[in-house]
């Protein structure tokens, strides 16, 4: 009796595919990023193209004669206004097209390289630090895939943004703002943000962290605007040909319509986005190049605390905040002593100074830019009470919670953070702004009136720490609308003073109920209020934290 055993087939590899198919799953992935994103990048696309659009039109107004055009000229042309706005070759020629360039696109490419750049980080390195990465590349994925569809869905809202700007604008009917003009404007901004998407793809190989890659990538972000800076409000512009937001506004959209410094930022987003894939081929799935430091053979007493704990994991955003609104401080005050002159010719921002009130231009004007100041703040605070609930989610709070430690005791660390980290760094931004606006105005008095201005928004800001705890605690997966109290705050509270938003709409604000000093008088009553109001949410939200389940993804 005989018998033919046929060979058995052999398996198919189940394992991550190398060599030529590293970017095998590519196209999946992307729909995966794209659908994960559903919300949160058309939020950020049309933010972007509607306050574009917005501002361009509010130029019909605020500069409708040649006259006032010209008097913008004249406002523009030194060195800090050129430091806040672009190249003084936008002013040879200052209709509504090249105001919009000089005075919005080094700003707006700031927030489009912050979109990339959390665009990024979000897709690669926090599914590796959450191990998501490691269980897709046990499929058939390929290696490189993650950070290519990464890039691809960064570029692809880049694109879109592009787009939606160049039709915008060329359908306003705006004098000056053309077809052509509107399409290089749109492209710069997309040009920018794929340079700073490449950055991001680089330190998201570097460290093992998502904020350490996304924190980073903003570091060269706020490098390449100081750069920007120095070189236009200087004498000579080579400062500003080393950061690719200076290649951008040099492309000079409704001016000279010159497509080549573009070519710039693409040859150096391909080059950085080379380097990405290659760096990312050295090191293992969830590890960084750079090695973790050693901690120390004992740790230290603060740590064996709840707020101690929480420190040492905020002390990074804290202290970038900190220094980046010094920084901000340190920028409005240089103006302060030319606010009369440059402001004196624009009706509307007269008429929102003659409404805040005060002694002279200067203060209303510095109590204005306080608000954009303690916005920022609000961002910090948002981020540092939001903390927590990633903590939850990455399921990092579960084990510190199983041990003695409470529930209050561990959220209340984190919201100490919030609420003193809040106030200092209101204070350096106070601190910033009263020296640098003391040496412009030549006035010593009005260092500590800008910094007590700063200040008072503290409540306001613990306020905001109120509101977005209670979303943690009762509505943990609606937390991201906390976003909304600084967006809001944003709107009413600064351009709503310019555009004449009605009274109640900022009285719906925290930020609306602050004395508006130096211009106002110190009246404590609101400040007492907010400051109760706070304490009931803190509590609570603490209340409803204790109440329900931890959720984990």
């Amino acid at each position: 009796m005989t018998a033919a055993t046929a060979a058995p087939e052999a398996p198919a590899p189940t394992g991550p595919v190398t060599g030529g198919n590293a970017l095998a799953g590519t196209r999946t992935l992307i729909r995966f990023a794209l659908r994960r994103d559903r919300v949160r990048l058309p939020v950020w696309v049309l933010a972007l193209f509607l306050g574009t659009l917005a501002t361009a039109n509010s130029f019909r107004t605020l500069y409708g004669g040649p006259e006032d055009r010209a008097n913008a000229v004249r406002t523009m042309d030194s060195p800090a206004g050129l430091a806040m706005s672009g190249p003084r070759h936008y002013l040879d020629d200052y209709g509504f097209g090249s105001m919009l360039s000089h005075q919005m696109l080094g700003f707006t490419a700031v927030l489009v390289g912050l979109m990339s750049v959390l665009v990024v980080t979000r897709h690669t390195r926090a599914e590796e630090e959450t191990g998501r990465a490691e269980l897709v590349r046990s499929t058939v994925v390929g290696r490189h895939a993650h950070l290519a569809a990464a890039l691809s869905v960064a570029a692809l809202a880049n694109l879109a943004l592009a787009l939606l700007l160049a039709l915008g604008l060329a359908g306003l009917g705006l004098e000056g703002v053309d077809t052509a003009g509107s399409l290089l404007y749109g492209f710069a901004h997309a040009a920018v943000g794929l340079v700073f998407a490449a950055v991001a793809a680089v330190t998201a190989q570097i460290t093992a962290h998502t904020r350490g890659a996304s924190g980073t990538a903003l570091a060269v972000i706020g490098l390449a605007y100081v750069l920007r800076a120095a070189g236009d409000s200087g004498r000579t512009d080579a400062l500003s040909w080393l950061s690719p937001i200076g290649w951008a506004q040099r492309s000079y959209p409704y001016v000279d319509d010159r497509w080549w410094p573009l070519l710039l930022c693409l040859v150096l987003a391909v080059a950085l986005a080379a380097a990405g894939f290659a760096l990312s081929a050295r090191r293992d799935v969830g590890a960084g190049l750079r090695p973790e430091k050693l901690g120390r053979p004992t740790a230290s007493d603060a740590l064996t605390t709840s707020s101690g704990f929480a420190l040492r994991l905020h002390r990074g955003t804290l202290a970038g905040f900190g220094a980046g609104l010094f920084l901000m401080g340190v920028m409005y005050g240089s103006i302060l002593g030319d606010a009369e002159e440059m402001l004196k010719d624009i009706d509307q921002v007269q008429e929102a100074l003659e409404r805040i009130g005060g002694a002279g231009v200067a203060e209303s004007f510095a109590s204005m830019v306080m608000v954009v100041l303690a916005v920022v703040a609000a961002v910090y605070v948002v981020m540092a009470t939001l903390r927590p609930r990633s903590e939850e989610t990455a399921g990092r709070a579960e084990p510190l919670l199983a041990t003695g430690l409470s529930r209050t005791r561990w959220v209340g660390g984190h919201l100490a953070v919030a609420l003193g980290g809040g106030t200092v760094v209101l204070l350096l931004a106070g601190l910033g702004f009263g020296v640098s606006g003391a040496a412009s105005t030549g006035d010593g008095g009005l260092f500590p009136e800008l910094v007590g201005a700063a200040l008072v928004y503290a409540p306001a800001l613990w306020v905001t720490v109120g509101v977005a705890v209670v979303l943690f605690g009762w509505f943990p997966r609606a937390s991201a609308a906390a976003w909304a109290v600084p967006v809001y705050a944003f709107v009413v509270g600064y351009l709503g003073q310019i555009l004449r938003f009605p009274d109640w709409m900022n009285n719906l604000s925290p930020f609306g109920h602050v004395p508006r000093l130096p211009a106002a008088d110190l009246d404590w009553t609101p400040l007492l209020l907010l400051t109760l109001v706070a304490a009931g949410l803190v509590w609570l939200g603490l209340a409803g934290f204790r109440r329900r389940d931890l959720e984990t993804k």
